[in-house]
Protein backbone atom coordinates (compact mmCIF):
# COMPACT_ATOMS: atom_id res chain seq x y z
CA UNK A 1 0.00 0.00 0.00
CA UNK A 2 1.38 3.40 -0.95
CA UNK A 3 1.96 6.03 1.71
CA UNK A 4 -0.61 8.77 2.11
CA UNK A 5 0.37 12.11 0.52
CA UNK A 6 2.01 14.57 2.85
CA UNK A 7 0.20 17.72 3.85
CA UNK A 8 1.58 20.64 1.88
CA UNK A 9 3.31 23.25 4.00
CA UNK A 10 2.80 26.89 3.03
CA UNK A 11 5.78 28.52 1.33
CA UNK A 12 8.27 30.09 3.72
CA UNK A 13 7.89 33.84 4.01
CA UNK A 14 10.08 35.63 1.53
CA UNK A 15 11.01 32.39 -0.25
CA UNK A 16 9.55 32.40 -3.77
CA UNK A 17 7.92 29.30 -5.21
CA UNK A 18 9.73 28.13 -8.34
CA UNK A 19 9.26 25.42 -10.94
CA UNK A 20 11.75 23.34 -8.94
CA UNK A 21 9.58 23.79 -5.85
CA UNK A 22 6.57 22.35 -7.68
CA UNK A 23 8.57 19.41 -9.06
CA UNK A 24 9.88 18.71 -5.58
CA UNK A 25 6.36 18.79 -4.13
CA UNK A 26 5.24 16.23 -6.71
CA UNK A 27 8.20 13.98 -5.91
CA UNK A 28 7.47 14.18 -2.17
CA UNK A 29 3.72 13.78 -2.55
CA UNK A 30 3.02 17.23 -1.11
CA UNK A 31 -0.16 18.72 -2.63
CA UNK A 32 0.20 21.97 -4.57
CA UNK A 33 -2.27 24.74 -3.73
CA UNK A 34 -3.29 27.07 -6.55
CA UNK A 35 -5.96 29.77 -6.72
CA UNK A 36 -6.95 32.43 -9.21
CA UNK A 37 -6.64 36.12 -8.42
CA UNK A 38 -7.47 39.16 -10.50
CA UNK A 39 -6.47 42.24 -8.51
CA UNK A 40 -4.18 43.60 -5.80
CA UNK A 41 -6.45 42.85 -2.79
CA UNK A 42 -7.08 39.23 -3.81
CA UNK A 43 -3.36 38.78 -4.45
CA UNK A 44 -2.63 40.00 -0.93
CA UNK A 45 -5.13 37.48 0.42
CA UNK A 46 -3.51 34.65 -1.56
CA UNK A 47 -0.10 35.72 -0.30
CA UNK A 48 -1.20 35.89 3.33
CA UNK A 49 -2.98 32.53 3.09
CA UNK A 50 0.18 30.81 1.86
CA UNK A 51 -0.86 29.44 -1.55
CA UNK A 52 1.82 28.06 -3.86
CA UNK A 53 0.64 29.25 -7.28
CA UNK A 54 -1.60 32.13 -8.35
CA UNK A 55 -3.23 32.06 -11.77
CA UNK A 56 -4.56 35.24 -13.32
CA UNK A 57 -7.20 33.25 -15.14
CA UNK A 58 -9.28 34.34 -18.10
CA UNK A 59 -12.24 33.46 -15.85
CA UNK A 60 -11.81 37.11 -14.85
CA UNK A 61 -13.82 37.81 -17.99
CA UNK A 62 -16.94 36.65 -16.13
CA UNK A 63 -16.11 37.08 -12.43
CA UNK A 64 -14.59 40.57 -12.67
CA UNK A 65 -15.36 42.12 -16.06
CA UNK A 66 -18.94 40.93 -16.54
CA UNK A 67 -18.60 39.15 -19.87
CA UNK A 68 -20.81 36.12 -20.57
CA UNK A 69 -17.83 33.86 -21.30
CA UNK A 70 -14.04 33.91 -21.32
CA UNK A 71 -13.86 34.53 -25.07
CA UNK A 72 -14.28 38.35 -25.22
CA UNK A 73 -11.53 39.27 -22.73
CA UNK A 74 -8.58 40.93 -24.47
CA UNK A 75 -4.85 40.52 -23.97
CA UNK A 76 -4.59 44.12 -22.74
CA UNK A 77 -7.29 43.50 -20.14
CA UNK A 78 -5.52 40.37 -18.92
CA UNK A 79 -2.20 42.21 -18.71
CA UNK A 80 -3.77 44.97 -16.63
CA UNK A 81 -5.21 42.44 -14.17
CA UNK A 82 -1.97 40.43 -14.03
CA UNK A 83 0.10 43.53 -13.29
CA UNK A 84 -2.22 44.38 -10.38
CA UNK A 85 -1.86 40.86 -8.99
CA UNK A 86 1.93 41.02 -9.34
CA UNK A 87 2.02 44.06 -7.06
CA UNK A 88 0.30 42.07 -4.31
CA UNK A 89 2.47 38.92 -4.46
CA UNK A 90 5.86 38.00 -3.07
CA UNK A 91 6.12 34.22 -2.66
CA UNK A 92 3.63 32.41 -4.95
CA UNK A 93 4.49 31.55 -8.53
CA UNK A 94 2.47 33.85 -10.82
CA UNK A 95 0.94 32.42 -14.01
CA UNK A 96 -0.85 34.52 -16.63
CA UNK A 97 -3.62 32.98 -18.74
CA UNK A 98 -3.22 33.58 -22.48
CA UNK A 99 -6.70 34.67 -23.60
CA UNK A 100 -8.55 33.46 -26.67
CA UNK A 101 -7.05 34.73 -29.97
CA UNK A 102 -3.75 35.76 -28.37
CA UNK A 103 -1.70 32.66 -29.32
CA UNK A 104 -3.52 30.46 -31.85
CA UNK A 105 -2.55 32.23 -35.08
CA UNK A 106 1.19 31.50 -35.11
CA UNK A 107 4.22 30.69 -32.99
CA UNK A 108 5.29 34.30 -33.36
CA UNK A 109 2.00 35.60 -31.98
CA UNK A 110 2.13 33.12 -29.09
CA UNK A 111 5.67 34.09 -28.13
CA UNK A 112 4.92 37.82 -28.40
CA UNK A 113 1.85 37.48 -26.15
CA UNK A 114 3.75 35.42 -23.61
CA UNK A 115 6.60 37.92 -23.57
CA UNK A 116 4.16 40.72 -22.74
CA UNK A 117 2.92 38.77 -19.70
CA UNK A 118 6.50 38.47 -18.45
CA UNK A 119 7.77 41.92 -19.44
CA UNK A 120 4.72 44.10 -18.74
CA UNK A 121 2.91 42.20 -15.98
CA UNK A 122 5.79 40.46 -14.23
CA UNK A 123 4.40 36.93 -14.61
CA UNK A 124 6.67 33.94 -13.98
CA UNK A 125 4.88 31.74 -16.53
CA UNK A 126 1.88 31.59 -18.86
CA UNK A 127 -0.94 29.08 -19.40
CA UNK A 128 -2.67 27.97 -22.58
CA UNK A 129 -5.43 25.50 -23.42
CA UNK A 130 -5.53 22.20 -25.33
CA UNK A 131 -2.98 20.04 -27.09
CA UNK A 132 -2.53 19.69 -30.85
CA UNK A 133 -1.66 23.02 -32.43
CA UNK A 134 -1.64 24.61 -28.97
CA UNK A 135 1.10 22.18 -27.96
CA UNK A 136 3.15 23.53 -30.87
CA UNK A 137 2.58 27.05 -29.53
CA UNK A 138 3.61 25.88 -26.07
CA UNK A 139 6.84 24.48 -27.45
CA UNK A 140 7.66 27.77 -29.18
CA UNK A 141 7.04 29.73 -25.98
CA UNK A 142 9.17 27.34 -23.92
CA UNK A 143 11.97 27.57 -26.48
CA UNK A 144 11.76 31.36 -26.13
CA UNK A 145 12.59 30.91 -22.44
CA UNK A 146 9.14 31.31 -20.87
CA UNK A 147 7.66 28.51 -18.73
CA UNK A 148 4.24 27.22 -19.85
CA UNK A 149 1.41 25.51 -17.97
CA UNK A 150 -0.95 23.40 -20.08
CA UNK A 151 -4.71 22.87 -19.67
CA UNK A 152 -6.85 19.96 -20.92
CA UNK A 153 -10.32 18.55 -20.36
CA UNK A 154 -12.93 21.28 -20.18
CA UNK A 155 -11.22 24.20 -21.91
CA UNK A 156 -13.52 27.24 -21.54
CA UNK A 157 -12.14 29.06 -24.58
CA UNK A 158 -13.51 26.27 -26.79
CA UNK A 159 -16.49 25.28 -24.63
CA UNK A 160 -18.93 25.69 -27.53
CA UNK A 161 -16.97 23.19 -29.61
CA UNK A 162 -16.95 20.80 -26.63
CA UNK A 163 -20.72 20.96 -26.18
CA UNK A 164 -20.81 23.63 -23.48
CA UNK A 165 -19.51 23.85 -19.94
CA UNK A 166 -19.72 20.14 -19.15
CA UNK A 167 -17.34 17.43 -18.03
CA UNK A 168 -15.08 15.90 -20.67
CA UNK A 169 -13.56 12.49 -21.26
CA UNK A 170 -16.58 10.44 -20.21
CA UNK A 171 -16.40 8.16 -23.24
CA UNK A 172 -13.36 5.98 -23.95
CA UNK A 173 -12.60 7.81 -27.20
CA UNK A 174 -12.84 11.28 -25.70
CA UNK A 175 -10.86 10.19 -22.62
CA UNK A 176 -8.07 8.94 -24.88
CA UNK A 177 -8.06 12.28 -26.72
CA UNK A 178 -7.72 14.21 -23.44
CA UNK A 179 -4.88 11.94 -22.29
CA UNK A 180 -3.07 12.41 -25.59
CA UNK A 181 -3.41 16.20 -25.30
CA UNK A 182 -1.87 16.08 -21.82
CA UNK A 183 1.05 14.00 -23.09
CA UNK A 184 1.53 16.38 -26.04
CA UNK A 185 1.76 19.32 -23.66
CA UNK A 186 4.32 17.54 -21.50
CA UNK A 187 6.41 16.66 -24.56
CA UNK A 188 6.18 20.31 -25.64
CA UNK A 189 7.93 21.27 -22.41
CA UNK A 190 5.04 22.35 -20.13
CA UNK A 191 6.07 22.33 -16.46
CA UNK A 192 2.55 21.39 -15.29
CA UNK A 193 -0.87 20.55 -16.73
CA UNK A 194 -4.30 21.60 -15.44
CA UNK A 195 -6.97 18.88 -15.67
CA UNK A 196 -10.48 20.37 -15.64
CA UNK A 197 -13.83 18.61 -15.25
CA UNK A 198 -12.82 15.07 -16.15
CA UNK A 199 -13.71 11.76 -14.45
CA UNK A 200 -11.37 10.81 -11.64
CA UNK A 201 -10.74 7.46 -13.37
CA UNK A 202 -9.27 9.35 -16.33
CA UNK A 203 -7.30 11.55 -13.96
CA UNK A 204 -5.62 8.46 -12.51
CA UNK A 205 -4.59 7.31 -15.99
CA UNK A 206 -3.15 10.73 -16.87
CA UNK A 207 -1.31 11.17 -13.57
CA UNK A 208 0.23 7.71 -13.96
CA UNK A 209 1.66 8.68 -17.35
CA UNK A 210 2.84 12.27 -16.79
CA UNK A 211 6.07 13.16 -15.05
CA UNK A 212 5.15 16.84 -14.55
CA UNK A 213 2.75 18.03 -11.83
CA UNK A 214 -0.98 17.95 -12.53
CA UNK A 215 -3.37 20.52 -11.07
CA UNK A 216 -7.00 19.48 -10.81
CA UNK A 217 -10.20 21.46 -10.95
CA UNK A 218 -13.13 19.09 -10.93
CA UNK A 219 -10.76 16.20 -11.66
CA UNK A 220 -10.79 14.42 -8.30
CA UNK A 221 -8.19 14.14 -5.52
CA UNK A 222 -5.59 12.12 -7.45
CA UNK A 223 -3.88 15.15 -9.01
CA UNK A 224 -0.70 16.68 -7.58
CA UNK A 225 -2.56 19.86 -6.66
CA UNK A 226 -5.87 21.68 -6.80
CA UNK A 227 -7.05 25.04 -8.14
CA UNK A 228 -10.26 26.95 -7.53
CA UNK A 229 -11.48 30.33 -8.70
CA UNK A 230 -11.07 32.92 -5.94
CA UNK A 231 -14.60 34.27 -6.35
CA UNK A 232 -16.07 30.75 -6.30
CA UNK A 233 -14.34 29.41 -3.21
CA UNK A 234 -15.15 32.58 -1.24
CA UNK A 235 -18.73 32.87 -2.47
CA UNK A 236 -18.27 36.28 -4.11
CA UNK A 237 -19.42 35.46 -7.66
CA UNK A 238 -23.18 35.16 -8.05
CA UNK A 239 -23.14 33.26 -11.35
CA UNK A 240 -23.23 29.53 -12.07
CA UNK A 241 -21.58 27.35 -9.41
CA UNK A 242 -19.96 24.26 -10.94
CA UNK A 243 -20.41 20.93 -9.18
CA UNK A 244 -16.74 20.76 -8.20
CA UNK A 245 -16.74 24.07 -6.33
CA UNK A 246 -16.67 24.01 -2.54
CA UNK A 247 -17.60 27.25 -0.79
CA UNK A 248 -15.20 28.10 2.03
CA UNK A 249 -17.01 31.37 2.78
CA UNK A 250 -20.13 33.27 1.67
CA UNK A 251 -18.65 36.73 1.25
CA UNK A 252 -21.20 37.98 -1.29
CA UNK A 253 -23.98 37.74 1.30
CA UNK A 254 -21.83 39.58 3.83
CA UNK A 255 -20.92 42.23 1.25
CA UNK A 256 -24.55 42.84 0.27
CA UNK A 257 -25.53 43.04 3.95
CA UNK A 258 -22.75 45.54 4.65
CA UNK A 259 -23.64 47.83 1.73
CA UNK A 260 -27.36 47.59 2.61
CA UNK A 261 -26.61 48.70 6.16
CA UNK A 262 -24.54 51.60 4.82
CA UNK A 263 -27.48 52.67 2.63
CA UNK A 264 -29.81 52.56 5.62
CA UNK A 265 -27.49 54.61 7.83
CA UNK A 266 -26.91 57.29 5.19
CA UNK A 267 -30.63 57.63 4.53
CA UNK A 268 -31.34 57.69 8.25
CA UNK A 269 -28.52 60.22 8.85
CA UNK A 270 -26.84 57.82 11.27
CA UNK A 271 -23.66 57.97 9.20
CA UNK A 272 -21.34 59.79 9.41
CA UNK A 273 -21.13 60.15 13.18
CA UNK A 274 -18.94 62.46 15.21
CA UNK A 275 -16.14 59.89 15.21
CA UNK A 276 -15.95 60.06 11.40
CA UNK A 277 -15.57 63.86 11.20
CA UNK A 278 -12.62 66.28 11.16
CA UNK A 279 -12.58 69.45 13.28
CA UNK A 280 -10.94 72.88 13.14
CA UNK A 281 -9.05 74.31 16.10
CA UNK A 282 -11.26 76.86 17.95
CA UNK A 283 -8.94 79.80 17.20
CA UNK A 284 -8.88 78.94 13.48
CA UNK A 285 -12.67 78.71 13.46
CA UNK A 286 -12.89 82.20 15.01
CA UNK A 287 -10.50 83.57 12.39
CA UNK A 288 -12.60 81.99 9.62
CA UNK A 289 -15.77 83.56 10.97
CA UNK A 290 -14.05 86.95 11.21
CA UNK A 291 -12.83 86.71 7.61
CA UNK A 292 -16.26 85.69 6.40
CA UNK A 293 -17.86 88.61 8.22
CA UNK A 294 -15.42 91.05 6.62
CA UNK A 295 -15.97 89.52 3.20
CA UNK A 296 -19.75 89.72 3.50
CA UNK A 297 -19.59 93.32 4.71
CA UNK A 298 -17.34 94.31 1.81
CA UNK A 299 -19.66 92.61 -0.64
CA UNK A 300 -22.64 94.46 0.80
CA UNK A 301 -20.94 97.88 0.48
CA UNK A 302 -19.27 97.00 -2.85
CA UNK A 303 -15.93 98.05 -1.38
CA UNK A 304 -12.72 96.29 -2.43
CA UNK A 305 -11.81 93.58 0.02
CA UNK A 306 -8.25 92.20 0.34
CA UNK A 307 -8.23 90.52 3.75
CA UNK A 308 -9.54 87.09 2.71
CA UNK A 309 -11.62 85.19 0.20
CA UNK A 310 -14.11 87.13 -1.82
CA UNK A 311 -17.73 86.05 -1.72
Amino acid sequence: MSAAPRASAPPAKGRPVTLSTLAEKKALGEPIVMVTAYDYPSAEVAEAAGVDVVLVGDSAAMTVLGYESTVPVSLDEMLMLAAAVRRGLRSPLLVGDLPFASYERSDEQAVASAQRFVKEAGCDAVKLERGGRSAERARAIVEAGIPVMGHVGLTPQTATQLGGYRSQGRTAERALAVLREALELERAGCFAVVLEAIPRELTREIVARLTVPTIGIGAGPETDGQVLVFHDLLGIYGGHKPRFVKRYAELRDAMVAGVRRYCEEVRGRAYPGDEHCYEMAPDELERLRSLLAEAEEAAATEEPFTGGPSL
